[in-house]
């Protein structure tokens, strides 16, 4: 579990390292933000890295370091970059190692909506359901047997 003081340190220090030369001084800034299910946030047009909070003091620091590599890396490559070649060659040069997406674990523990299917298997929801759904652990398709039972935590 990453300590926040430590990750806004980790991220200045990497803000000033691998942006600071090459767009100046002041130019880039870091924030936490409010997001449940992704990890980290390259805004480009306010220079602005942003990590969720969530999220951050869930991961082990090694998780958020990669993190943050990965975002830094997005505004060293620039906006027109995407998860594409010239992204992965700037990532793996500061040392970045992880893949083009966060995978991992989302703030569950935060959704207001938690469904189960007939076999218990949990889903979460951060905007109440609107329409039927299955289970996709339980069928590829549509399956009216896999139905999601979805209630609102109190």
């Amino acid at each position: 579990m990453a300590e926040l003081g430590r990750v806004r340190v980790w991220a200045d220090a990497l803000i000033r390292m691998h942006l600071e030369p090459r767009f100046g001084a002041g130019s880039w800034s870091f924030d936490f933000d409010r997001a449940k299910r992704r990890a980290g946030l390259c805004n480009y047009t306010e220079r602005r890295i942003t990590v969720s909070r969530y999220l951050a003091e869930k991961f082990d620091d090694d998780e958020i370091h990669q993190v943050l590599l990965h975002e830094v890396a997005h505004a060293m490559a620039g906006s027109e970059a995407g998860h594409g070649a010239a992204w992965k060659r700037v990532a793996a040069e500061i040392g970045y190692v992880g893949g083009r997406t966060h995978d991992g674990e989302i703030a569950h523990e935060r959704a207001p909506w938690v469904g189960s299917c007939p076999a218990g298997h949990e889903h979460y929801r951060f905007r109440r359901p609107t329409r039927v759904t299955s289970c996709g652990r339980c069928a590829r398709g549509f399956s009216r047997a896999h139905v999601i039972a979805w209630r609102q935590r109190a």
